[in-house]
């Protein structure tokens, strides 16, 4: 067998393409989205075999891959039946091991096209492309590492209802109760301490509220409420304590709180010693603490008068109208196997795994069992637009 072959082609306006024994990968610099297609090399007759005779077919199979290349570059891309075609929020390095392993599974017999957008609004961004589409669906499969803008869509009725193979005992809140989603390996809302500032453990914060407490005036941290968890979450109380308290609480929050750009400045801060505790995601108070700081994850609201510490669960649905229906069936259903979760729980965001069935218990969890809250996520998500223009109002930078 010969070595892959790489050709690389440069356009102006920055689009590059990336061809090798294991696919193509074409960036589109102007808007900050990488779109990667993971392909076997003999689907595109990238393959050698040392003979001659055989080998006289590989300038046609080069010319094959470059016809398919044009395709791609100028929007229109030959697609078979076999392929699913996935927008993913989830970051590439954590999403790709799965989408091929996803593709293993089908002996290659089922490839995936992946578009992974880059941009710090990933999950909006996606979200507006699949609306912009929604007359002629270009994915097959939506991946959002939150939940709050899957809701969003299936408001909108953009969404295909599923047959979804999990237990019956899956989380009533973890399931669209009109089936077009489903929720699996999720993110903790955590308090970060740094222990240094914090010595004495009985004086530590032990719930969200503590945010708006005058005790801890600029001593405590919070993501800007307008993306990602910190939206969701927001969102989440506005819903369970309604809309005027929750009015209440955020600007308490504004004027008691340091308020930063996103979950990761929170954490950071927290572990420099910049703010003695805050409130962000398992995953980058996980990144902290397994850079040595000193800090302790407090996993909040956990007395029985509390409504115990929200988590945040990846979700994944099939666009009504989908290309390819029966493929993204069958990779949505392998995305909420324990499988998939035992790999997200052991990797560097330790992610919570759904599933009773996972067997492996991710490394951010504490000794003792934790309860989480309860939350109608459809619910949260009514009003969402009018919501966000309060929130943008409140924690004006």
């Amino acid at each position: 067998m010969g070595r892959p072959f790489k050709l690389v082609v440069a356009f102006n306006l920055a689009p590059i393409l990336l061809v090798s024994g294991k696919g193509f990968i074409v960036r589109h610099r102007p808007v900050h989205a990488i779109v990667s297609v993971h392909r076997s090399a003999r689907r595109f007759g990238a393959r050698c075999s040392g003979r001659p005779e055989a080998d006289r077919g590989r300038s046609t199979g080069r010319a094959a891959c470059l016809g398919a290349i044009c395709l791609l570059l100028v929007g229109c891309v030959a697609r078979t039946e076999r392929d699913v075609v996935v927008y993913s929020a989830l970051d590439e390095e954590f999403a790709y091991p799965i989408l091929n392993a996803f593709e293993r599974t089908t002996e290659h017999e089922t490839g995936v096209i992946a578009k992974f957008d880059i941009e710090s609004t990933k999950t909006v961004g996606l979200v507006n492309q699949i609306i912009g589409e929604a007359d002629k669906p270009r994915a097959d499969v939506f991946w959002n590492n939150e939940i709050m803008h899957t809701v969003r869509l299936q408001k909108l009725g953009l969404l295909q209802p599923h047959d979804w193979q999990v237990p019956s005992e899956w989380p009533a809140d973890m399931i669209a109760s009109d089936g077009t989603w489903c929720g699996f390996a999720a993110r903790a809302r955590v308090l970060l301490v740094n222990t240094d500032l914090l010595a004495d453990a009985s004086a530590r914060p032990s719930s969200v509220s503590d945010l708006a407490d005058p005790m801890w005036a600029e001593r405590c941290a919070v993501a800007r409420p307008l993306f990602g968890t910190t939206a969701t979450h927001f969102a989440i109380l506005r819903e369970r304590l309604g809309r005027a308290e929750a009015i209440e609480f955020a600007q308490k929050v504004a004027e008691n709180a340091q308020v930063l750009s996103g979950n990761k400045q929170v954490a950071q801060a927290v572990s420099a010693g910049r703010v003695a505790w805050g409130l962000t995601d398992t995953d980058d108070a996980m990144i902290e603490r397994e850079l040595g700081y000193p800090v302790e994850i407090i996993f909040p609201d956990q007395q029985p008068s509390q409504p115990g510490t929200l988590r945040i669960p990846n979700t994944v649905a099939i666009l009504k109208g989908a290309p390819h229906p029966v493929a993204a069936g069958r990779l949505v259903d392998y995305l909420v196997t324990p499988q998939t979760e035992d790999r997200l729980a052991m990797g560097p965001s330790s992610q919570l795994p759904i599933s009773r069935d996972s067997q492996f218990p991710p490394a951010v969890l504490p000794d003792e069992p934790v309860r989480w809250m309860r939350v109608d996520f459809e619910a949260a998500a009514e009003g969402w637009d009018e919501w966000a223009a309060q929130l943008a109002e409140i924690f004006a930078e």
